[in-house]
C-alpha cells in the first residue's frame, strides 16, 4: 500500500515527464514477460510535438505521489475525431478516455482514475473509456488473459491486479479484443489451400508485394483501403496523414516488402495485409535503452532479417466486398503467401493475428479456419461520468 498522504497532480515539466516514463520500468521490472519499450519511443508518444495524434487530440498526464515517491500514473485524453463518430460505433459525443495506467496498489489506482474522470468531466465529457493509450490505433485495452508470455510488437502487457482495481472503480467491459496464435510452419488446412489455388487461376486477382521505393504512395493506398474497410467497426477513428507519417517513420526499418501484400481485383487495390517481424525479440534485452550499445544490437537484428515471431497488426478489405466469397479468398491468399515467405526467408515459427474485435465475425471465422488459437484477451472498459 502507498503511504498517506497520497497526492495526485498534473505532470509539469521535464522532471515530471521523466518520472512518468520511468515508473513503468520500476513497477514491471519483476515481470519476465514485460517488454521494456524504448524510452525514446515512449517520450515521443506523449509529446505533442512528436506524435501526430495530437493534431486532433489533447491529453493531460497525472502522477500519484506518496512520501516523495512516484507510485502511479495515468493519462486523461480527448480525441476530437472520436467525438465525431456515431455513438453506436462505441465512441461519439461526450466520450473521453484514460490510459498509460500504472499503479502500486488499489487505492492509488482508484485515485488516479478519479483524477482522470474529473479532468474529463471538466472538459464536458459524460463517459470514460479505458485503458486506451493514447490512440485506439496504438495500445488499446487491458490485458486480462495471456500474462504467461511476452506480447508481440505494439501490444500491451499489464499487471494481473489491474483488472480488479479497474472494475472496483465502477467500470464494466464494453469490448473484448483478441489475438490469435498460429504455428506458421504447419501448412494451412486443405480447404484453405484449395481456395488459394482457385484464386491463383483467376486472371482478375493479383497479390503483390509493396514497393518500399514508393513508400509514401504505397502507404496512401493502404490508408485508403483501411479507412474504408474499418469505417463501420466499433471504435473506428480515421487515421490522419500526420499519424501515418509517424507510423511510417517508426515502422519503416522493420517493413519488409515480402511481408506486406496488396490485393488487386481487376487492377484495383481492394485489400491489404501488414505483417511485422516481432521487434520485441530485439527490444526486450535492451531494457529500454539504445545507448550505449543497444542501437548496435538492434541494427544487427534488423540486418539479420530473422525472427521467430511475426505479427499481423492490420488487414482489411474494401467495404463493398466485405461478406463476399471474394473477400475471404483474397484474405486467405495474402495470409498464405506471407506465411510461406515468413518461414522460408525469415525463419519464422509462429504468427500472431490481432487485435481482432470479438464480434468481428469475418475475422474470427478466418482465424478459426486457419486453426489459430486465442492467446491474449484485452478488455476496454467504460463508465458513465
Amino acid at each position: 500500500m502507498a503511504n498517506s498522504p497520497l497526492t495526485i497532480r498534473p505532470v509539469n515539466g521535464k522532471a515530471d515527464t521523466r518520472d512518468f516514463i520511468e515508473l513503468a520500468y520500476r513497477l514491471n521490472r519483476g515481470d519476465p514477460h514485460w517488454v521494456p519499450p524504448l524510452r525514446s519511443e515512449v517520450a515521443a508518444a506523449i509529446s505533442p510535438k512528436k506524435n501526430g495524434w495530437f493534431s486532433h487530440a489533447e491529453a493531460q498526464l497525472f502522477l500519484a505521489e506518496s512520501d516523495g515517491r512516484t507510485v502511479g500514473r495515468i493519462s486523461a485524453h480527448i480525441d476530437r475525431l472520436a467525438l465525431e463518430m456515431p455513438a453506436e460505433q462505441g465512441f461519439g459525443p461526450g466520450t473521453g478516455f484514460w490510459g498509460l495506467f500504472e499503479a502500486e496498489d488499489a487505492d492509488t489506482a482508484h485515485a488516479l482514475i478519479a483524477a482522470a474522470e474529473s479532468w474529463l468531466r471538466g472538459k464536458g465529457m459524460t463517459r470514460a473509456l479505458g485503458p486506451v493509450s493514447l490512440s485506439i490505433w496504438e495500445e488499446p485495452g487491458l490485458l486480462v488473459q495471456g500474462h504467461d508470455h511476452a506480447p508481440m510488437v505494439m501490444m500491451g502487457h499489464h499487471k494481473r491486479e489491474y483488472q480488479a482495481w479497474i472494475e472496483t472503480a465502477g467500470y464494466h467491459c464494453v469490448k473484448r479484443l483478441l489475438t490469435y496464435d498460429l504455428n506458421v510452419i504447419q501448412p494451412f488446412p486443405p480447404l484453405v489451400q484449395r481456395i488459394v489455388e482457385m484464386g491463383e487461376k483467376s486472371d482478375r486477382i493479383r497479390i503483390r508485394k509493396v514497393d518500399k521505393s514508393r513508400f509514401e504512395e504505397e502507404a496512401a493506398i493502404i490508408l485508403a483501403i483501411l479507412n474504408d474497410a474499418w469505417a463501420d467497426n466499433w471504435g473506428f477513428v480515421p487515421l490522419t496523414p500526420p499519424e501515418i507519417d509517424d507510423v511510417g517513420k517508426k515502422l519503416k526499418p522493420i517493413v519488409f516488402e515480402d511481408l506486406i501484400r496488396i490485393a488487386e481485383l481487376d487492377g484495383e487495390p481492394v485489400a491489404f495485409m501488414i505483417t511485422l517481424p516481432d521487434l520485441n525479440e530485439a527490444i526486450k534485452p535492451l531494457h529500454g535503452n539504445l545507448l550505449p550499445f543497444g542501437w548496435a544490437k538492434l541494427l544487427l537484428w534488423l540486418r539479420r532479417g530473422k525472427a521467430d515471431g511475426m505479427r499481423v497488426p492490420l488487414m482489411g478489405v474494401v467495404k463493398r466486398l466485405q461478406g463476399s466469397r471474394m473477400a475471404s479468398q483474397l484474405a486467405f491468399m495474402m495470409i498464405e503467401y506471407i506465411r510461406r515467405i515468413a518461414v522460408e526467408k525469415f525463419d519464422a515459427k509462429r504468427g500472431e493475428i490481432g487485435w481482432v474485435l470479438e464480434d468481428n465475425q469475418g475475422m474470427v471465422a478466418i482465424a478459426d479456419v486457419i486453426e489459430s488459437k486465442i492467446n491474449r484477451v484485452y478488455h476496454i472498459y467504460a463508465k458513465t461520468l
